[in-house]
């Protein structure tokens, strides 16, 4: 809560000053979405002849600004049903995600992820480690299961026997497939970023936000 009001304080006080508050993408998804609590509201159907760039996107949140009018309530009580009008614009712009990036699909995640303020999990530290698939306890302490997988005959004092094989069924855990699935989740949505960013700064619409090029890292996985 308390970074939160930082964020809200920060833009009426920007407003106040007309100096633009400078923010990366995924502050401004946060501001716009947790802070000022702007709704996903879906583009027009994109013009052929518009292709599916910018320009269908960045088209909408113009028109969805000048129906909000040009004067910025800026330093005034925010009212339960007031949204900034920069926040309106982000909101817009994510709603235009093209389908390449995830469409409707990644504007809804991207908007959930800012609402929250979380960053999605990309499964920091898992490496897929060799474990028993079960293990059970007794009063010697935990031991893994094992089953029997064969059977072989031993000569013991003087005598042939039949012993049983066993062996411990094992296990990768985490999967190596969640991991990928999980790392593969977070860099679509740092494509979404990265897209929106652009489109933004290259927009100019934001009257009282600058967006930088900012972003979170492509693959905080990965070794430096």
């Amino acid at each position: 809560m308390k970074q939160d009001r930082k964020l809200h304080i920060s833009v009426q006080q920007a407003s106040r000053g007309r100096q633009k508050r400078a923010m990366s993408v995924q502050q401004a998804l946060e501001w716009a979405f947790r802070v000022e609590h702007a709704q996903l509201e879906s583009p027009e159907p994109p013009n052929p002849k518009l292709g599916q760039g910018f320009a269908v996107s960045l088209e909408y949140a113009l028109v969805r600004q000048a129906a909000l009018g040009c004067k910025v309530d800026g330093g005034r009580y925010k009212l339960d049903s007031y949204t900034h009008p920069d926040a309106e614009v982000i909101a817009a712009v994510v709603a235009g995600l093209p389908g390449s990036l995830g469409g409707k699909r990644m504007a809804i995640r991207v908007a959930e992820l800012a609402r929250a303020g979380i960053t999605p999990d990309w499964m920091p530290g898992a490496v897929p480690r060799c474990v028993p698939v079960e293990m059970k306890r007794n009063r010697h302490g935990n031991h893994a299961t094992t089953v029997v997988v064969g059977s072989e005959r031993v000569l013991s004092r003087g005598k042939w026997r039949t012993v049983e094989l066993r062996a411990c069924p094992v296990m990768f855990r985490p999967d190596s497939r969640l991991i990928e699935a999980a790392r593969r989740a977070y860099n679509e949505w740092w494509q979404a970023l990265v897209w929106i960013r652009d489109g933004l700064i290259s927009g100019g619409m934001l009257r009282e936000l600058t967006v930088t090029n900012v972003t979170p890292k492509a693959k905080p996985w990965a070794r430096d």
